[in-house]
């Protein structure tokens, strides 16, 4: 009751014509395209309720659109939201997001949508976590409690070219050279069963308005925690990072799920995006994955800041007052007490050959009404994670 109060509470501040700030986020200047991904935390805890939540346009599902159509993207990469095999999740967030929003904001029309299956929930057939049971979320190929749990979609005003994309789900771990695979712990038998990817990899080509191709190359990968000593979560974590600098880098040895061997062609347009679950300086894991990706000499970080990130941080405390990044740059707000604090996991890195005329992180200044779509602690109305935007030209 009190999480739907709030949504009330706060979609009818948007539709207060003096309350909100239509100067922010600006329009992409003109010739660029927005691209975006947001872990819009839209996973369930069973099979067919984030499509029915969608569906039935629940208080989160408004709040998410609010935002979307708040922020426009051209192209969005949505993560966390279940995947289900004829795309239902994903088109009743399309539907949604084409209607008109309460606060007057037009509805938008993404004709292109892509999802592909995850690894998560998708039972190994291993006892991985040695409870000397096979079965459950943590025997799965990603942690999952079904199928399909934690998937990611891609909605865009612009064509995909589908039959081009590569998808890397299947691609054994141990595939990688110098991979960190924890082999003494697993035992080689098992250790050559496991995949890389803890969701999936994804290469899909769009076509942009001249014709040329922009690759998105999205991936979420695994926390780097939530395991043992062997730090077999920090260990996937960063080599599912590492992945898109071997891709960009040339380096042969991947294969996707269709057979074809090899990587990113040189030269060739790209975006790097998505929930990494890795800062480039605070928080656990082992960040050298995620600054050689940053460092990456084909791309470039655009370091998209918002109003509110470094607001938040100050007003919550604890451990954000130790962390050196720049909080305006966070884009996770996560618990304090026992936790973290507010980090820079989500990015969006184009290659050098494009043109940022703009970046942003959904994350509104405390006196903008719309920052309660971002408030509620553990159970924000949207999602723990913020929205965040590059402008490419």
């Amino acid at each position: 009751m009190s999480l739907r109060l709030a949504a009330l509470a706060a979609l009818a501040l948007m539709t207060t014509p003096a309350a909100a700030a239509p100067d922010w986020p600006p329009a992409p200047a003109p010739g660029a395209i927005r691209v975006a991904t947001w872990n819009a935390s839209l996973s369930r805890s069973g099979a067919g309720l984030a499509w029915k939540a969608l569906a039935e346009r629940h208080d989160q599902a408004e709040a998410i659109a609010a935002v979307i159509r708040a922020v426009r993207p051209d192209v969005l990469l949505v993560q966390e939201l279940d995947h289900d095999p004829d795309g239902l999740a994903l088109a009743a967030l399309a539907e949604l997001l084409a209607d008109d929003g309460p606060d007057g904001a037009p509805g938008m029309d993404y004709a292109h949508r892509f999802t592909s299956p995850p690894n998560t929930g998708v039972p190994s057939g291993l006892d991985l976590n040695g409870d000397g049971r096979v079965g459950g979320p943590d025997d799965a190929l990603g942690w999952g409690r079904f199928a399909g749990q934690y998937g990611m979609g891609a909605l865009s005003r612009l064509p995909f070219e589908a039959a081009a994309a590569r998808t890397f789900r299947r691609l054994p771990w141990s595939a990688m050279p110098g991979a960190l695979l924890p082999r003494d712990v697993f035992g080689p038998e098992v250790a050559d069963r496991l995949r890389l990817s803890s969701k999936s990899h994804w290469d899909l080509p769009v076509i942009l308005p001249d014709g040329r191709r922009l690759h998105l190359l999205a991936s979420h990968p695994t926390p780097p925690v939530f395991d043992g000593p062997e730090d077999r979560n920090g260990r996937r974590n960063h080599d599912e990072i590492r992945f898109w600098a071997d891709y960009l880098s040339g380096e042969g040895w991947m294969v996707d799920d269709e057979g074809r061997r090899g990587a990113l062609a040189q030269g060739a347009s790209a975006v790097v995006l998505g929930d990494l679950n890795a800062d480039p300086q605070d928080g656990d894991g082992r960040r050298e994955g995620i600054r050689a990706l940053l460092s990456h000499p084909r791309l470039q970080d655009p370091r998209p800041r918002s109003p509110g990130g470094a607001a938040a941080a100050r007003a919550q405390g604890g451990p954000n007052d130790a962390h050196l990044g720049d909080p305006a740059l966070d884009t996770a707000d996560w618990r304090e007490s026992g936790g973290p604090g507010n980090l820079r996991v989500d990015f969006v890195l184009p290659t050098r050959d494009l043109e940022v005329t703009g970046a942003g992180v959904f994350w509104p200044a405390p006196d903008d009404p719309r920052a309660a779509l971002m408030a509620g602690g553990r159970r924000p109305l949207t999602s723990d994670h913020r929205l965040v935007w590059v402008d490419l030209r």
